[in-house]
């Protein structure tokens, strides 16, 4: 148990530098605003969103109505989905830590998750939820925090949203060393780049995003490695076993009857 929390606590490092910063920023405006630190409190625990969160203090000061609010939160996450569609299979088994680790389900999580693997000695699942519940930590810590500062000192906040930026590419550059398979990383620069300049900066997310799932998606055995061709491949004959061998036992038995 003290191995998964110290490597889920380890793992987090980054993530933490980045969501003190980007949640201070955010209970700053909030406080601006004119909400205090019993709603940063609220919206880091409840929402857990950063982008969104940024959004809806301007939702909040100019009344939004319901509809305008669920149409903005559907389009800043809906990649999101594509998320959790890669790790259904990772989170099958997860048990009682599944409801929270898919709540808590942010970008720097995932990245940090989404190849499934825990270091040596250690379960998945409880690493995943410890990693998950420490950033949720970093960022109700920054958010409220913000918010109390905000509330007390008259503070400028410019460029303080710069935070999430720089937290993606040290993520990024961390994944970048960790591995020598950068074939899907490469693919994923590309993508945005040619989304950037199709789209523009206010609307190459969601394209960027469906691209770069139909590439990997379509060129999967292209970008897998041999060991997990091999892998993969090995599991589909098991599979395929196991149901013959199912099928001829229940042949068997309604053949006796």
């Amino acid at each position: 148990m003290k191995k998964t929390v110290r490597a889920a606590f380890v793992k987090s490092l980054p993530v933490m530098a980045g969501y003190l910063a980007l949640g201070f920023g955010f209970g700053v405006l909030l406080a601006q605003a004119g909400y205090g630190p019993i709603w940063a409190l609220a919206m880091s625990v409840t929402i857990y969103a950063g982008a969104m969160q940024y959004l809806a203090v301007d939702l909040l000061a100019n009344q939004a109505t319901l509809a305008a609010t669920a149409i903005a939160t559907f389009m800043v996450n809906a990649r999101h989905i594509f998320y959790g569609v890669t790790m259904i299979e990772k989170y099958r088994n997860a048990g009682k830590y599944k409801p929270y680790i898919v709540f808590g389900m942010t970008d720097e999580t995932y990245s940090l998750t989404c190849d499934g693997k825990a270091p040596d000695g250690t379960d998945f699942p409880r690493f995943a939820f410890w990693l998950t519940l420490f950033d949720h930590s970093y960022w109700i810590v920054g958010c409220v925090v913000g918010a109390l500062v905000g509330t007390l000192v008259e503070f400028d906040s410019r460029g303080v949203d710069f935070a999430m930026t720089a937290l993606f590419v040290a993520v990024f550059v961390e994944q970048w060393k960790g591995t020598r398979r950068h074939r899907p990383a490469s693919v994923g620069v590309a993508v945005s780049i040619l989304a950037l300049f199709a789209f523009g900066p206010d609307n190459f997310l969601i394209p960027a995003t469906l691209g770069i799932c139909a590439v990997l998606i379509g060129g999967r055995r292209f970008f897998e490695t041999k060991k997990e061709t091999e892998t993969t491949a090995a599991q589909e004959v098991a599979s395929t076993e196991e149901t013959r061998a199912s099928t001829d036992a229940a042949s068997e038995k309604e053949g006796e009857r």
